[in-house]
């Protein structure tokens, strides 16, 4: 993969720890040649600590994706560090604590509105927010959790992945004819600071573990993140609205 992106600007979201998706993103693009551009929210210090452990340290601006100020000021922001993008990863979730565990039922819509914005309707933002940065096109590549199926505790977050998954079809549509391509990664479930906020995350990590027909690391996010830097590269010049599924072969099976 040497080389994959080289001379490739990224913007990459959702960089908390360095067991995040993200980071290993991230760390990747740089070791393949991309030049990239961190984004945190609420904890910048510790993003920005965390962007120091990466082969080459990362810049970081803040952006709130539920903030329309942090959005219409974000192209002018990058391009204090690279003159434009070629690449958007948004890893980008949130929940709050009703809306997971059991509680789909009895969550209130309060709560369910602040999942979809920051899960779902933050892609399109961040992607129309970026798209200054992105006259000679490029690729926006998000990350979902198979939301085909209804699975225990998962509850809104799925509702929410599941709008995701609809929004970045709807995103390929109307970016293509300015050469954007929208596609998603369906990664199995990886022991993250997003998983370790799920009550009875367990759940996923036993039926993974003891049916992917590959295999299934709960503490590996380098094959997701591998097939993000595939997306973002030019190896799928054609390729939009689409979902790869890096989970092991689980979504394959049967139950």
């Amino acid at each position: 993969m040497s080389g994959l992106l080289a001379g490739k600007r990224l913007l990459v979201t959702g960089v908390i720890t360095d067991a995040s998706i993200a980071f290993s993103v991230a760390k990747l693009a740089q070791e393949n040649g991309a030049q990239v551009v961190l984004t945190g929210f609420g904890r910048m210090s510790l993003v920005e600590r965390i962007a120091k452990r990466l082969p080459e340290p990362a810049p970081v601006i803040e952006v709130d994706v539920t903030n329309t100020e942090h959005l219409a000021s974000l192209a002018d922001r990058v391009r204090e560090h690279v003159d434009g993008l070629d690449g958007v990863v948004h890893s980008i979730g949130f929940a709050p604590q009703s809306c997971l565990g059991g509680g789909f039922l009895d969550a209130p819509w309060e709560d369910v509105a602040t999942a979809l914005h920051v899960s779902t309707y933050s892609y399109k933002s961040l992607a129309m927010a970026a798209l200054p940065l992105m006259s000679a096109g490029g690729a926006v590549v998000g990350l979902t959790f198979d939301a085909t199926k209804a699975w225990p505790v998962y509850d809104w977050m799925g509702v929410a992945k599941a709008g995701l998954e609809s929004a970045s079809r709807y995103l390929a549509l109307h970016l293509g004819k300015q050469g954007i391509r929208s596609n998603l990664v369906a990664a199995g479930p990886l022991r993250t600071i997003a998983a370790k906020s799920i009550p009875g995350f367990d759940q996923f990590e036993d039926a993974w573990t003891g049916r992917a027909p590959l295999g299934w690391s709960l503490t590996d996010q380098e094959p997701a993140a591998r097939a993000c830097l595939a997306l973002l590269s030019d190896w799928f010049p054609a390729t939009t609205g689409e979902i790869v599924h890096v989970d092991g072969g689980y979504h394959a099976i049967g139950a």
